[in-house]
């Protein structure tokens, strides 16, 4: 018997979700892909990572703040610095060269300074994530 090869994927067009039993589910990026994440529509994928390909050309107006574990975040094009609410008050990682990345330990408060358009892979525990206003 024989099967057919998987589609290919691509990003941004497409996420991924990390199963914690191993699966890997391609993921249609549309314009209420976020709203629908939020609302809880993907519960059904259970516990796992989201692969993201996030492409964007000024300053996040928000900050951000996933309990449930560390997020990876690799630049993939442009100039960013990640700024991170650690003790004794808010540090710079400047992103400045493709494959440049930074992990942001879990339970940490942090946006994006844009200096250029830009392109990451984000890798994050998206369950239980928090947002606030910049």
């Amino acid at each position: 018997m024989s099967s057919s090869p998987p589609p290919v994927q691509r990003f941004p067009a497409s996420y991924a979700h990390l199963g914690e039993d191993g699966s890997v589910v391609p993921l249609e990026v549309t314009d209420s892909f976020w709203p629908d994440l939020i609302d809880g529509k993907y519960d059904h994928l259970g516990p796992g990572r989201l692969v993201a390909w996030i492409e964007f050309a000024e300053s996040w107006d928000s900050w951000e703040m996933h309990p449930d574990g560390d997020e990876l975040v690799c630049l993939m094009s442009g100039s960013v610095d990640f700024v991170l609410e650690l003790d004794p008050g808010e540090q710079i990682v400047e992103l400045r060269e493709p494959g440049a990345f930074v992990v942001v330990p879990r339970g940490t408060w942090h946006t994006a300074s844009v200096h250029a358009p830009s392109a990451g892979l984000f890798i994050t525990a998206g369950e239980g994530t928090q947002h606030r206003p910049r």
